[in-house]
């Protein structure tokens, strides 16, 4: 085990990939892996792609001929065509002279199991414990593979008969694992990149719209579907995506029931999508990129920056019903909650410094969500205090405009019916 990442100046990466170099190329090796813990909703190798076809041997090569072109992108590390030969074991033919003699293969298989694996004679109870009997071949007898060949097989008639002269043996391989899905065989092809050499989505783009129909064209009836941290990632966006929507719905439902107005609920809600821009602002200061933890920061962010634009619809609505003109309730909601409005904002972002701030390395994959928070609502706060006013003026005017055509639309109609009067 390494050390603490704080007690150390290498990370756990850097340490594998050193680690890899040092290793170099091994000579027959089938697969190696070289692989370090990440913190934070990882999933799945960043490149996992699963073959699908009804053919084992189809399969085989399409996922021979997939690991093939992997190699050929700069950057792309610890490939694994998916495929593993298996463990070894003897694959045994029944000739015509064993069969005459009535042997079957079940006949074959058990005798053979026997010989080597061995037959349960007796099973006694002592205590708690069931000791079975074995019965088989001496050890010395069980080592070599020689026994195989001269092993008397036992004939229904009672008679015996050489292995080799009753039945073909032929070295073959057990496959340790075969995965379906509907019904089809499948293998998974796998790799990593080395971070900064090779841009894994552009790797994965290439490989779906350039090696994938090349392949599909060669195996007929071959399919694929990507997996590991890709798939992971947009399941995971969809549904946050779906949960966001249904979040903003819920919002918009709540604040237009106290306001009775579906116009001022938009209002209050159009700080959100500046949060989001402020969001991006903090990333872009801090060197981060945009990952599913800020999105996750973006949604509540969602459910904050529509405080500040709440609090002053809210009291410039109270001043106009008090007989205040429209204007100057909103000028004078603006200076009263002003204050508020910025200890609030400003007391959020201080409240999450020390997260943004953290240098642990356990702490690292959360600072992304906090910058979405913290720069969203300053950024927000800004858009509140000067564009929420004009959209309340604009929303304003949109309304007596509608009244107005709706008044001219009625005098229109009353017209028309006073002179078919």
């Amino acid at each position: 085990l390494l050390t603490p990442p704080d007690q150390r100046d290498i990370s756990t990466q850097d340490f594998a990939d050193a680690w890899r170099k040092a290793a170099g190329e091994i000579v027959g090796l089938e697969s190696l892996r070289f692989e370090s813990a990440q913190l934070g909703p990882h999933s799945g190798k960043p490149l996992e792609i699963k073959l699908s076809h009804r053919d084992m041997d189809v399969l085989e090569a399409a996922s021979n001929s997939l690991a093939k072109a992997l190699h050929g992108y700069d950057g792309v590390i610890d490939i694994d065509d998916g495929f593993s030969e298996g463990k070894p074991q003897f694959d045994f033919t029944i000739l015509s002279r064993g069969r005459s003699l009535g042997i079957t293969a079940g006949d074959l298989g058990r005798q053979v199991r026997n010989a080597v694996y061995g037959a349960e004679a007796l099973k006694q109870q002592r205590g708690r414990d069931t000791v079975s009997v074995m019965v088989r071949l001496p050890q010395s007898e069980r080592v070599s593979e020689q026994t195989i060949d001269e092993l008397m097989i036992r004939t229904p008639a009672g008679g015996e008969i050489p292995l080799n002269q009753a039945a073909l043996a032929t070295r073959g391989s057990s496959y340790i694992s075969i995965n379906r899905t509907d019904g089809r065989r499948t293998i998974t092809v796998s790799a990593d990149v080395i971070k900064g050499k090779a841009d894994i989505n552009k790797v994965i783009d290439s490989v779906v719209n350039n090696d994938l129909p090349a392949m599909m064209e060669n195996y007929p009836g071959l399919s694929y579907d990507l997996a590991g941290e890709r798939k992971q990632g947009m399941e995971s966006f969809t549904s946050l995506l779906t949960g966001f929507s249904i979040a903003l719905l819920v919002m918009y439902c709540l604040v237009a029931i106290p306001f009775r107005s579906y116009m001022q609920s938009i209002v209050v809600l159009f700080a959100i999508p500046f949060g989001f821009v402020g969001a991006l602002i903090g990333h872009i200061l801090f060197g981060y990129s945009l990952s599913l933890m800020s999105m996750f920061g973006v949604v509540a962010l969602a459910g904050v920056v529509i405080n500040d634009s709440l609090v002053l619809v809210h009291t410039a609505n109270r001043m106009q019903s008090e007989g205040m003109a429209i204007a100057d309730a909103m000028q004078n909601a603006g200076i009263r909650r002003f204050r508020p409005i910025i200890l609030t904002s400003f007391t959020t972002f201080l409240g999450l410094t020390p997260m943004i701030f953290e240098t642990s390395l356990q702490a690292r994959f959360l600072i992304p969500m906090a910058l979405s928070l913290g720069f969203g609502v300053l950024f927000a706060t800004l858009i509140t205090l000067l564009l929420v006013p004009a959209f309340y003026m604009i929303e304003v005017d949109v309304k007596e405009l509608i009244k107005e055509i709706f008044a001219d639309i009625r005098g229109f109609l009353r017209h028309k019916e006073s002179e078919t009067s």
